[in-house]
């Protein structure tokens, strides 16, 4: 997915906790939905970034302990620390209806009605 191109706030925003409970019924399944989504995003981005900064790793001697700042790679760096924070992302989903999510504990019944 591209973050680059998703209109979350770059900030705190204030919310109505209330809507976010109106899919699940439940504040805490919902929170618990986000903080599931955050964490892929926050894995995703952390990939592509690592990805990106290998490109610039160059294999040099090891017993130098010189550290050669490349001009590229901290703007890539500041680039991806601008970005919205994986959970406003996930937050800005949610709202938006974009997260598939299951409740578990339907499948739990069905099972037991089964036996």
């Amino acid at each position: 997915m591209d973050y680059r191109k998703t209109n979350a706030p770059t900030n705190t925003v204030t919310r109505d906790v209330m809507s976010l409970c109106e899919d699940t019924g439940n504040i805490y399944e919902s929170v618990a939905i986000i903080a599931k989504r955050a964490n892929q995003i926050s894995a995703e981005l952390k990939q592509e970034l690592t990805n990106k900064l290998q490109e610039f790793s160059s294999s040099s001697d090891s017993s130098v302990d010189e550290v050669f700042e490349n001009r590229e790679q901290i703007e890539i760096s500041r680039y991806y620390e601008r970005l919205p924070k994986p959970t406003l992302i996930a937050t800005k989903e949610f709202e938006e209806g974009r997260i598939f999510f299951r409740d578990g504990s339907n499948d739990q019944e069905e099972l037991e009605d089964q036996f």
